[in-house]
């Protein structure tokens, strides 16, 4: 389901993504996750984590265990 705000994000990911990164991903999320309406809640929560991944991608790249902004 939809992140209200950054910190409903997974803990994992409030731990590991930069702030601006954490933004990226909940809208992403939540903007796939409307998107996706007629799927499965299933189907459509796991397109809209790709959808949102793919988003942060494009900002940020992960060093170790921690993404930085790319150049």
């Amino acid at each position: 389901m939809p992140y209200p705000t950054i910190d409903d994000l997974p803990p994992i990911l409030r731990a590991r993504l930069p702030h601006h990164a954490q933004e990226i991903y909940r809208a992403a999320f939540n903007h796939a996750w409307d998107g996706y309406g007629r799927c499965n809640a299933r189907r459509r929560e796991g397109m809209a984590h790709r959808v949102a991944w793919a988003a942060v991608k494009t900002k940020y790249h992960k060093e170790g265990d921690h993404w930085v902004s790319l150049p």
